[in-house]
C-alpha cells in the first residue's frame, strides 16, 4: 500500500521556481531518505507536502487521499507527524507542556510510552524547552510527532548540530518506527546515517530528482554518494 504519493510537484517562493517536477512515493512501513546538498529543495519539498507551502502544481496523495490543496491541520488529522528542521520546541513550556500541545489522536502512542522511548524526557519533564540539549530537543520534538499516533512521520535534519552518539540514538528510534508500521520520509545532510536505515533514497539537486533507488545499493556506491549528495569524507567516518 502506498502511503504518499508525490507527483509532478512545483513549488515557487514568489517568483523563484523551486521545485520541479518533485515526485516520490513511501510505501506502507517503509522509510524513504530525500538526499541533497543544501539549497536542493528537501525542506521545501516537506512543506509541501504537509501545506505548509502549497505547490503551485502537481499533486499530493496521502493514504489514497488527494491532500494537495489541504491546509496543514487537515493533512496533520489523516494521521502525518511533522518534525521540522530546528525542533521547534516551545522554550518557556515545561517538557510534558510541549508533549501535551499536539491533539491527541487514537492510537499506541501515550505520554508514558514516549517517556519510555526517552527516559531522559521523563527525567527532564519539568525543565523548560530552552533548558534541554539539542540532543534532548530533538527527542522533545519526535515525541510530540509520536503522540499524534501518525501513520507517516516527516522529519527534517533530525542530526542536525548532534553529537555522534546522540545521533546514533535518535536514528535508532527512527529505525524502529517501521516494526510500528510507520511510513517515514526522512530528510537528512548524514547520508551514512541516512541509508543505514532507509529502504529507498531520492536526491534531488537544484529542486530536481537526479536518483531514485535501493538505499543499499546506493550507500555501496561511495563516488555517487559524494557526487550526488554532496556527502564529505567525515560524513562516513563520525557515524562509526
Amino acid at each position: 500500500m502506498t502511503t504518499l504519493k508525490v507527483e509532478g510537484l512545483n513549488t515557487f517562493y514568489g517568483k523563484s521556481h523551486i521545485l520541479h517536477d518533485v515526485g516520490l512515493e513511501v510505501r506502507e512501513g517503509e522509510i524513504v531518505a530525500l538526499l541533497g546538498r543544501n539549497g536542493a529543495g528537501k525542506t521545501t519539498t516537506l512543506r509541501s507536502i504537509v501545506g505548509l507551502t502549497p505547490a503551485r502544481s502537481g499533486s499530493v496523495h496521502i493514504f489514497d487521499t488527494a491532500t494537495t490543496d489541504f491546509p496543514s491541520y487537515r493533512i496533520a488529522a489523516l494521521g502525518v507527524g511533522y518534525v521540522p528542521e530546528g525542533r521547534r520546541v516551545f522554550p518557556n513550556l515545561t517538557v510534558e507542556e510541549n508533549l501535551l500541545v499536539p491533539l491527541e489522536r487514537p492510537g499506541p502512542w501515550t505520554l508514558k510510552r514516549v517517556y519510555e522511548l526517552f527516559p531522559r524526557l521523563a527525567e527532564r519533564k519539568s525543565n523548560k524547552g530552552q533548558q534541554l540539549s539539542g540532543g534532548e530537543q530533538e527527542m522533545l520534538a519526535i515525541g510530540r510527532a509520536l503522540l499524534l499516533n501518525p501513520k507517516l512521520l516527516l522529519l527534517d535534519e533530525p542530526s542536525q548540530g548532534l553529537a555522534p552518539l546522540i545521533v546514533r540514538s535518535v536514528f535508532e528510534v527512527v529505525a524502529s518506527m517501521r516494526a510500528e508500521g510507520i511510513s517515514v520520509l526522512l530528510v537528512e545532510q548524514n547520508v551514512r546515517a541516512a541509508v543505514e536505515i532507509a529502504d529507498r533514497v531520492y536526491v534531488l539537486d537544484n529542486g530536481r530528482v537526479v536518483h531514485e533507488g535501493a538505499a543499499a545499493a546506493f550507500a555501496a556506491d561511495e563516488e555517487r554518494v559524494r557526487e550526488l549528495a554532496g556527502a564529505k569524507a567525515d560524513a562516513f567516518d563520525e557515524f562509526d
